[in-house]
């Protein structure tokens, strides 16, 4: 579902003004994905080694965010969105914070029926079970 992200402060993008930005967090593939992960690791500068849990890893949050921007808007790439700066870089990482992270009412199930086999509970043990052995 398209949304729309409100700049503070707005980027130039093709010499034109940005004050929003809309994004799209279901319109991220597989290849937007994978390539928010690369750009991530290479704008670290550095090998980051063994990444963290994505709840905990703010780079790929922030990354995901710029994915969900790029998915909607086909014009603009990862140097543009890069431009953005201050309070609008934690608004782009909590996009990509709602995208990695499941919120509680995503993984409810829907069915009317049980998930799993419920295994009915044993008959309590007759208090002279001893008695009759």
């Amino acid at each position: 579902m398209q949304e729309t992200l409100t700049l503070m402060h707005p980027i130039m993008v093709n010499n034109q003004e940005y004050h929003e930005l809309t994004y799209d967090m279901d319109e991220i593939t597989v290849t937007g994905f994978m390539e928010a992960e690369a750009k991530r690791r290479i704008r670290a500068g550095r090998d980051i080694g063994i990444a963290p849990s994505a709840q905990f890893d703010a780079g790929l949050q922030l990354y995901m965010g710029f994915a969900a921007i790029i998915a909607a808007n086909p014009s603009i790439d990862y140097a543009d969105v890069e431009r953005i700066h201050g309070m609008d870089l934690i608004n782009v990482m909590d996009i990509g914070a709602r995208f990695l992270l499941k919120s509680e009412g995503s993984t409810a199930n829907k069915s009317e029926k049980p998930s799993e086999v419920t295994p009915e509970p044993l008959p309590a043990a007759s208090k002279n079970s001893n008695e009759n052995a």
